[in-house]
């Protein structure tokens, strides 16, 4: 089971991301604190994106406007389909 997002505090992650830069293994950090190792090393990934040291994925906040686009798209989807069903009904020719 996944854990929800935001499960810890930013400026907890911010400090654990500041110490496995600083030289600090991910698991040497898991085994002292309660993220796993693989949950650090999202979260140093994550840090990377998002300051321009790495390209190969989307930072926090082209992944925030990626999910805001998705949700108004399926949102858009359904009023459309609820305006189709409408006119489907409507339009019919009487006999």
């Amino acid at each position: 089971m996944a854990a929800r997002a935001g499960r810890y505090p930013r400026e907890y992650r911010e400090r654990l991301v500041e110490l496995a830069r600083a030289g600090r293994s991910p698991g040497s950090l898991a085994r002292e604190f309660e993220p796993s190792e693989q949950t650090i090393r999202n979260w140093v990934g994550r840090a990377e994106l998002d300051e321009g040291e790495r390209s190969d994925g989307l930072t926090t906040e082209a992944r925030g406007e990626m999910s805001r686009l998705k949700r108004e798209n399926k949102r858009l989807r359904m009023e459309r389909d609820i305006l189709k069903k409408y006119m489907t009904r409507r339009v019919t020719p009487r006999r």
